[in-house]
């Protein structure tokens, strides 16, 4: 198997995170392995590097903190024997995200029912179903 060696550029390309996005990652230890440097001292990523900022990328997106990422990285650079440790962390990000997904089912059935009454007032032509019936 090869091992492919990449640019930042190139990474940058392939999860769409910047390249100042990346280098703060780097910073704040949110890579699963060490960055390598070539002769020059420039970044090489590997393939696995970019298979990790991308789950990191759905990690944020779901409402992960960068440090919870950070915590979960380090746990992985340690090797193996913490694996309970990340299972409980996945688990209670898991938890938050089912969660927010409750929360937003909620918003949309409220949109839904909005939709619904509009369209049932444009179709009818009565008045403005946001104005309140005159007591």
């Amino acid at each position: 198997m090869s091992y492919e060696q990449l640019s930042i550029g190139q990474v940058a390309e392939r999860t769409g995170l910047s390249v100042h996005t990346l280098r703060l990652y780097e910073r704040e230890g949110l890579l699963a392995g060490e960055v390598r440097r070539d002769s020059s001292g420039r970044r090489v990523y590997s393939g696995w590097d970019v298979e990790w900022l991308a789950n990191c990328v759905k990690f944020r997106a779901s409402g992960m903190p960068l440090a919870t990422i950070a915590h979960l990285a380090r746990l992985v650079r340690d090797g193996s024997g913490n694996e309970a440790e990340r299972l409980e962390l996945l688990r209670a990000h898991r938890h938050h995200v089912v969660a927010q997904l409750a929360q937003l089912q909620d918003c949309l059935a409220l949109i839904d029912a909005k939709v619904t009454s509009y369209e049932a007032h444009l179709a009818a032509g009565v008045g403005d179903p946001w104005v309140s019936p005159a007591r």
